[in-house]
């Protein structure tokens, strides 16, 4: 049986890339699926693919950063397939600068694209989730969100976005511990694909290869597990960030506390060049900066 039978996931930017991806296999495991993207000759072109196979699907494009947006596309859902199980938050975009070239502009709409993207959707159905489970309705739903190994790890030349996807892989941990108790999982992913927002730092590193060999960096490699997050099947998981490239999965580590020196007293300037260097030479070395 399709693991997402019955269950109506809107899929933000899913008009190419990943998004169109996860919309294209959702599909095929029963989902009804909302397919927004700004560009709504895009989405109404996956959702053409989707019903050509037999599948249901609506297209929207609305604004996914303005509650009202976020309101549409949440009524909409709710008018064509009755109810909505699953968010995937895959909308992005980039402004590559390094930070001391980075305008206020490349900040803003980074930010704004990501961080305030994931937040009207997620914010209007969990409202509504939370209305459903005290009005006695079982609810199993889920959030999957994007951050990146950019906002992992750091990235030269995407301090602005670094920073959203950071931001985004601490918002879902806060999910994740909040509404629990309302039958909602928050997981997140950390995805390496060929995308339009990779296509041109990465060209070479993630072109297609010749002949039969396996297309590592193919954005449908991605897809199968965010199929399984928006199912049942995934009900046990939350609170999670996921790395995925090609055949690769893992589940990223996060800050924890490090080695402690407690003197039971203020320190004082001076001594702390002794303390900080005994500390590092503890502490496990991180991962590098991407282009470092």
């Amino acid at each position: 049986m399709a693991i997402c039978a019955n269950r109506t996931v809107i899929v933000t930017g899913s008009g190419s890339g990943l998004g169109r991806e996860y919309a294209l296999l959702l599909s095929a495991e029963g989902a009804n699926v909302v397919v927004n993207d700004i560009r709504a000759e895009a989405a109404a072109t996956v959702v053409h693919e989707i019903e050509g196979k037999g599948g249901q699907a609506i297209a929207s494009s609305d604004d996914i950063t303005s509650m009202d947006g976020a309101q549409r596309i949440v009524d909409a859902a709710v008018a064509r397939f009755g109810d909505v199980q699953a968010l995937v938050n895959n909308a992005g975009i980039v402004r590559d600068r390094m930070f001391a070239s980075l305008s206020e502009q490349d900040w803003d709409e980074v930010i704004r694209v990501h961080l305030k993207g994931h937040f009207c959707l997620t914010s209007i159905l969990v409202r509504r989730w939370r209305d459903q489970v005290k009005g006695g309705q079982k609810v199993d739903a889920r959030i999957v969100n994007t951050s990146s190994g950019a906002g992992l790890q750091g990235s030269v030349g995407q301090g602005n976005y670094a920073a959203a996807k950071g931001g985004i892989a601490s918002l879902t941990l806060v999910q994740a511990a909040e509404l629990g108790r309302y039958g909602i999982t928050a997981n997140a992913l950390a995805p390496a694909a060929r995308t339009g927002m990779t296509e041109k730092v990465f060209a070479d590193v993630m072109k297609k290869p010749e002949g039969e060999a396996f297309d590592h960096f193919h954005p449908g490699n991605v897809a199968p597990l965010v199929v399984w997050l928006c199912s049942p099947l995934s009900a046990k998981v939350s609170g999670k960030v996921f790395e995925v490239e090609g055949g690769k999965l893992s589940i990223a580590t996060g800050w924890h506390t490090g080695p402690v020196r407690d003197k039971k007293a203020r320190w004082q300037p001076a001594e702390l060049s002794e303390v900080v260097e005994s500390l590092l030479a503890e502490s496990p070395k991180p991962q590098k900066v991407y282009g470092t």
